[in-house]
């Protein structure tokens, strides 16, 4: 669960509630099936890894490359889309007392975390921990105070020219590839290894659960006037207070999400690529900053195409490593799907066909 849930009631409110509810019934499947593919992968590898490194091993050089490609695209469109989104809950936290433009705030959340990452800081576990807290209380606050407001003439069924809109925002907010590894670093013993399976799908069911509760109770109180960060459209409705302490959470965790993947760009240019410290940092935190001021500052936009490009390579990535992990594999995995080929290759259809409707649509 992370800043993918702030696009999706707009997506869900100009793109209707059935072809919303389609894509979360659709993409919430896949997406379910790639991250046990790839828990699959985790599991059969006796070296730890993470996706590059998985995609070298199995697939060879062009997967590393492809990989490669899919990270910088996903990390670099990621951290664009927090600066994007922070500037925006920045502006409803201080617009009263500082006299700039959610461009002005972007930058300054840029220029204070830029540092923290040039010198390799990132929150400490307990503090992550109380971040996340704070960040999924305002979110079901946000929800307790919506749901007496939801008026249901707010909804639309269906809108043709935006029936594409969802698939990219939706796919963005499920995917959690880089979780698995780390998961699998807390889970010890082969007992508990086994449980990964069960935790998978719990938490990709319990994470699109979530999402479409919120996406409704925003949606269903703001209606055509949904923003795309959600927050901002809901002041008049449920007032600053409110409103104040939600995006005060969204910043923590964006910053928090920032650190993070700030960090991980880094060290992609650095381990994977070989290249310097000082120039990989300038790399990771030059590509959002260029693109920002570039124009590429529509929040809903950005991730889209994140979506779009990160669920074509890595969806299709890790279906292949699926298929040569059950022949290659070094170890006994704790657990193993028996899967047809045709469901393997309806997925990868599934995700060049979502990135064509999106390519075609822009």
């Amino acid at each position: 669960m992370g800043a993918g849930i702030f696009g999706i009631p707009y997506v869900v409110a100009k793109s209707g509630l059935v072809p919303a509810l389609f894509y979360f019934l659709i993409l919430g499947g896949a997406i379910i099936l790639i991250h046990l593919f790839f828990g699959e992968v985790v599991l059969r590898t006796k070296e730890k890894h993470r996706l590059i490194g998985y995609a070298e091993k199995y697939l060879g050089k062009w997967g590393k490359f492809f990989v490669g490609i899919s990270v910088i695209v996903g990390l670099s469109g990621a951290l664009l889309a927090y600066l994007i989104l922070g500037g925006q809950f920045l502006t409803i936290i201080f617009s009263s007392v500082f006299n700039l433009s959610s461009f002005h705030f972007s930058l300054l959340f840029w220029l204070v975390l830029s540092y923290f990452v040039f010198r390799g800081i990132k929150l400490i576990a307990p503090i992550e921990l109380f971040t996340n807290l704070f960040f999924f209380l305002a979110v079901f606050v946000i929800f307790f105070f919506c749901f007496p407001k939801i008026d249901f003439s707010n909804f639309i069924i269906f809108d043709l020219p935006n029936i594409f809109l969802p698939y990219g925002v939706i796919l963005f907010s499920l995917l959690g590839l880089a979780a698995i590894p780390e998961a699998l670093e807390v889970l010890k013993i082969p007992a508990e290894k086994k449980g990964l399976k069960k935790i998978i799908i719990l938490a990709t069911f319990l994470v699109v659960i979530l999402y479409i509760f919120f996406a409704l109770g925003i949606a269903g109180v703001t209606g055509a006037n949904t923003s795309p960060d959600a927050l901002s459209g809901l002041v008049p409705y449920l007032g600053k207070g409110i409103i104040f302490w939600g995006a005060l959470a969204g910043v923590i965790t964006l910053a928090d999400s920032f650190l993070i993947l700030g960090l991980s760009l880094r060290n992609s240019f650095i381990y994977d690529f070989g290249l310097p410290r000082s120039l990989s940092c300038s790399i990771a935190l030059g590509l959002p900053l260029i693109l920002f001021l570039a124009g590429f500052r529509s929040f809903i936009e950005v991730i889209g195409i994140v979506g779009i490009v990160i669920g074509m390579i890595e969806g299709g990535v890790v279906v292949l490593l699926f298929k040569k992990a059950k022949e290659l594999g070094d170890r006994e995995p704790e657990y193993s799907l028996k899967v047809s080929s045709v469901l393997l290759y309806c997925l990868i259809g599934l995700f060049i066909l979502g990135a064509i409707s999106q390519l075609l649509k822009l």
